[in-house]
């Protein structure tokens, strides 16, 4: 084989290869189970969580969507918004130790919600909208736990949690950050138009049903995908730079 198209192969498979991982790269970043907004203020009272979960499997479609609250850093006055097609359960635990309100001595908290009876199809996605009377002022963030089943009887547990200054992990649980007051005024107020302003823009009304489609909602994921063809292109570009330069040379010492 000769030096330029060897030269050829070897640039095409590079640029392919870095293509493929930014657009993996993008596609697994989209299938996470997430809450949103990202960060609320420590103690925030009024505002509203939304689990957002998007189908990843291609042959099976989402049936049952588990999210555990943490109760060693309660989150009070839990309300589930209804989901059209949707049906949830709530459970309740009793707090090992009971947290002290203006209203009085909260001694239970909701530990876990169950949604069943609608379905998620292949590229797209539910938002589920919880509603809290007061969020912990102690921590500095809570983890939802999550379980997500298939209508195949695949479970995928969204559960592991990102050490701190390391990487990802592959299934990681979704995480609200609790920030400062002062650096997070006015998170409360805006949580929910936040989370609702995500996708394709349209606010989605508390009660709604919220399955859309996935491709409309990713900008990050097209963004990255974009630029993985972009770097194949270039690599492809160079490749035809070096078989041009190289019958250059051909010719001049012939």
């Amino acid at each position: 084989m000769s030096p330029m198209r060897t030269t050829l192969r070897r640039a095409s498979t590079v640029a392919a290869l870095t293509a493929a991982g930014v657009l993996a790269a993008a596609g697994a970043a989209f299938a996470h189970v997430t809450v949103h907004p990202e960060s609320y203020a420590k103690g925030a009272t009024d505002g509203v969580l939304t689990f957002r979960v998007p189908n990843e499997e291609d042959t099976a479609a989402t049936t049952k969507v588990q999210v555990f609250l943490p109760t060693d850093h309660p989150v009070l006055g839990v309300l589930v918004t209804p989901e059209a097609g949707w049906t949830a359960q709530v459970t309740t635990t009793k707090l090992k130790t009971p947290v002290k309100t203006d209203d009085g001595t909260i001694t239970d908290a909701v530990s876990e919600i169950t949604w069943t009876g609608g379905r998620i199809r292949h590229g797209q996605y539910q938002d589920f909208h919880v509603a809290f009377g007061q969020l912990p002022d102690d921590t500095d963030q809570l983890t939802f736990k999550t379980l997500q089943s298939y209508s195949d009887g695949n479970v995928v547990r969204w559960i592991e949690e990102t050490p701190k200054g390391g990487d990802e992990p592959e299934s990681p649980a979704p995480v609200l950050r609790l920030t400062a007051k002062a650096t997070a005024e006015g998170a409360a107020e805006g949580g929910a138009s936040t989370a609702a302003a995500s996708g394709s823009g349209t606010a989605a009304k508390p009660g709604e049903a919220t399955t859309k489609s996935a491709s409309s909602d990713d900008s990050t994921a097209r963004g990255l995908g974009i630029a993985g063809l972009v770097v194949g292109v270039l690599g492809l570009a160079a490749a035809a730079f070096a078989i041009v330069r190289g019958r250059g040379r051909t010719s001049a010492s012939e």
